[in-house]
């Protein structure tokens, strides 16, 4: 599996627009992937959803106080406080289009172990 960077973003965006006939760098389109996280991070500091239709859609979570274990000392009891946390929920269109890569990460799992 390969991770692909905001670079390597803006690479295939700008490359997917000029194909299409538009004229735009690489650094504009990275201009708009960055604006675009700084817009949804503000916004889900706010408190408020961020849905994005067939993408999916982010909204924060409080992860309520619990006990945890360290690992150094698992017989030890360490509180974990309450947190708040960003959760993501796919749209349709991403749930389905991912669920067909099974065969792919189990292909390369099986490359991984040997």
């Amino acid at each position: 599996m390969k991770t692909i960077t905001k670079r390597e973003l803006s690479i295939k965006i700008t490359d997917r627009l000029g194909a299409n006939g538009h004229e735009i760098t690489q650094q504009v389109v990275l201009e708009v992937i960055q604006t675009l996280i700084e817009e949804v991070t503000e916004s889900l500091a706010k408190g408020d959803n961020v849905v994005m239709r067939n993408f999916g859609a982010f909204q924060v979570r409080e992860m309520k106080a619990k006990i945890g274990r360290n690992p150094k000392n698992p017989g030890k009891d360490v509180p974990i406080p309450a947190r708040a946390a960003v959760k993501f929920k796919p749209g349709k269109e991403m749930r389905e289009k991912v669920a067909t890569t099974l065969g792919v990460i189990r292909e390369n799992h099986k490359k991984t172990k040997k």
